[in-house]
């Protein structure tokens, strides 16, 4: 494999892949959180979090992370203070591409675990309520077990997002080699760069082959149980 791609292509795979994982993971209990509230509870603006959830979806990526940059650079009100209190720098890291990636692919996480949530059948979490569970615990004996469907879906949705996103991490964290520069902004790169259809050849396909390979491993986790009742 190496002697099929530089070290720089390399790089660009392996980051891409270590910030899309972690977009995925690390936003996946927030995810789970405001999918179940969105599903299973009613309250007053109820609607707008619901429209702020789906932001990302219809605002222009670069918009997102100028907002992301705005806010959470050093200069930032809250970037300032990560970095003063904490010590934190997001802006120009690769967390902050992990960040904004996770931003772009939360409306399609708590989709497909909303959904998944409601077709669960609530007289099975009202029975296991009536012989005494708490509400945390019918969440997690009755509500995610049934639901996990949805969330192995939501998380394959974010990771494949995450490792095509362009617009906000380009517009956070810009394209430092070996620092923050994924598959996205190297093919962006090479489009500069005369001779470059190659690599862009290269890292086109390995974007397409490692997306597509997690969409099908989501499918075949969903449908594997299914096929279990079945037979």
């Amino acid at each position: 494999m190496a002697a099929w791609f530089t070290p720089e292509e390399l790089t660009a795979i392996a980051l891409s892949l270590k910030v899309a994982l972690v977009a995925a993971m690390g936003s996946l209990p927030v995810g789970v959180a405001v999918a179940w509230l969105l599903a299973r509870r009613r309250f007053p603006g109820k609607a707008l979090l619901d429209a702020l959830v789906h932001l990302p979806l219809v605002l222009p990526p670069v918009v997102m992370g100028y907002a992301l940059l705005v806010m959470l650079g050093t200069e930032g009100p809250v970037g300032r203070w990560l970095h003063d209190v904490l010590g934190i720098t997001l802006a120009f890291r690769w967390t902050g591409a992990a960040l904004a990636c996770a931003v772009m692919g939360f409306p399609l996480m708590v989709r497909a675990i909303r959904l998944s949530i409601e077709n669960v059948d609530r007289r099975l979490e009202q029975a296991a309520a009536t012989l005494g569970a708490a509400p945390w615990r019918v969440f997690l004996t009755v509500t995610l077990p049934l639901a996990w469907p949805g969330l192995v879906a939501g998380a394959a949705l974010a990771f494949a997002k995450a490792l095509g996103e362009f617009g906000a991490t380009i517009t956070f964290v810009s394209a430092i080699p070996g620092e923050t520069q994924t598959l996205s902004s190297a093919i962006y790169g090479l489009m500069q760069v005369p001779g470059g259809e190659a690599g862009i050849w290269r890292l086109a396909l390995v974007s397409l082959a490692i997306s597509l390979g997690a969409l099908l491993l989501s499918e075949w986790l969903v449908r594997r149980p299914r096929r279990a009742e079945e037979d």
